[in-house]
């Protein structure tokens, strides 16, 4: 049987997430954008549905948002550990800032 034509474009979905060392710290991010994986997840956490986060962030289509979500859920752990280490380090940059505060 044969595919149906259509005017888009075909997309790759594998090209929809990428990582450079360059930018965001090779922290992976939908292509072209700087927008991570994490923040993504960040927003889908708090409740946000992918239509919602696509609409904020209107550079982000919704099949971006959904390759973001689906890199997070293959890759959960890993994406996770990133995230406690990055709370972790603006708990001490904090606390850090504090200190200094008191201290003048």
């Amino acid at each position: 049987m044969a595919m149906p034509q259509t005017s888009e474009p075909v997309v790759d979905i594998g090209t929809l997430i990428v990582a450079s060392p360059d930018i965001r710290h090779n922290r992976p991010r939908i292509s072209g954008t700087g927008v991570t994986v994490q923040r993504i997840v960040g927003w889908y956490k708090l409740g946000l549905t992918p239509e919602e986060i696509s609409d904020r962030i209107g550079h982000v289509n919704l099949a971006e948002v959904h390759a973001a979500l689906a890199y997070y859920h293959a890759n959960r752990d890993q994406i996770e550990a990133e995230m406690v280490a990055d709370e972790a380090d603006g708990d001490r940059i904090e606390q850090a800032f504090l200190s200094r505060r008191r201290a003048a």
